[in-house]
């Protein structure tokens, strides 16, 4: 009784790891200066049994974290949570990548892949303001073993614009997007209007209707040369009434002046006398 009750256990196990796809493997996503948590299943809750390491790319030899529990090196802005998770603050480009996290009591590997999503404005761009067409890039990172079609056709993600009120703006007319799932990329191409100053540009990363993580880019104006130009004529014009308004004034106060340094010179030439 006992060994078939293994055996539906076992069965079991198969059949919900199936279920679930590659056991030991998870898919994180990040923007820039945000704050993630890096799961670690099956962990002793003292954590002394944990190694957690970090391969930027597949040519790195990694770079250790943590060592049975351990913080290695002089990493500010990592820490342990519960379940001996990796907690990583503020996130940056540098941060995508591997991580695997190791007990030794049992030797088995979790890998969870970090990815980073930016959004940047177009390098070509000089002067922002209405009327005036503007280009942003969504680029996500992957870690250099992904092929990112496959990635994203695999686990059913996707790349996306919304405005400030996440709608998509796929099918509106006022704005032009394309994208490239062989590099991870989506551009955003629009003519600016008026109202379009400090509003928000979203690239969202979405699973159905989860969203993984988000960046955004807000649309500030550029100051209008014409304004500059006229306010400094403004300024040298008020200099100018204020120096032609005052200057008899000023010649008045300089005759006065002299007059009563002449006098004084008169009164001590008459005393010395």
């Amino acid at each position: 009784m006992a060994d078939k009750c293994q055996i539906y256990l076992l069965g079991l196990i198969i059949f919900c790891s199936l279920l679930t796809g590659t056991s030991g493997v998870v898919n994180v996503f990040c923007s820039d200066g945000v704050n993630v948590t890096l799961p670690c299943s099956d962990a002793p809750p003292d954590c002394t049994l944990t190694h957690w390491m970090h391969y930027k790319d597949s040519k790195s030899n990694g770079v250790e974290l943590f060592h049975e529990g351990i913080k290695q090196m002089d990493h500010k802005r990592v820490s342990l949570g519960s379940y001996c998770s990796l907690n990583i603050y503020k996130t940056t480009i540098e941060d995508h990548g591997l991580y695997t996290c190791r007990q030794l009591i049992d030797a088995t590997d979790v890998q969870v892949y970090l990815h980073f999503l930016h959004v940047s404005l177009s390098s070509t761009q000089t002067e922002i303001k209405a009327g005036r067409s503007v280009t942003l890039s969504c680029q996500l990172y992957l870690y250099d073993g992904y092929d990112c079609e496959s990635f994203l056709h695999k686990y059913r993600f996707q790349m996306i614009w919304v405005n400030e009120s996440d709608v998509n703006l796929q099918s509106d007319s006022r704005y032009q997007i394309s994208s490239s799932t062989k590099h991870c990329n989506s551009s955003l191409t629009t003519t600016l209007l008026n109202e379009d100053n400090n509003r928000e540009l979203r690239c969202q990363i979405i699973k159905g209707t989860e969203v993984k993580t988000s960046d955004r880019y807000t649309v500030k104006y550029s100051a209008d040369s014409e304004t500059v130009s006229g306010l400094l004529l403004r300024v040298i014009i008020f200099i100018v009434e204020f120096a032609v308004l005052t200057a008899p004034t000023v010649i008045l106060l300089l005759i006065i002046c002299e007059r009563r340094s002449e006098k004084k010179r008169n009164n001590s030439q008459h005393l010395n006398n």
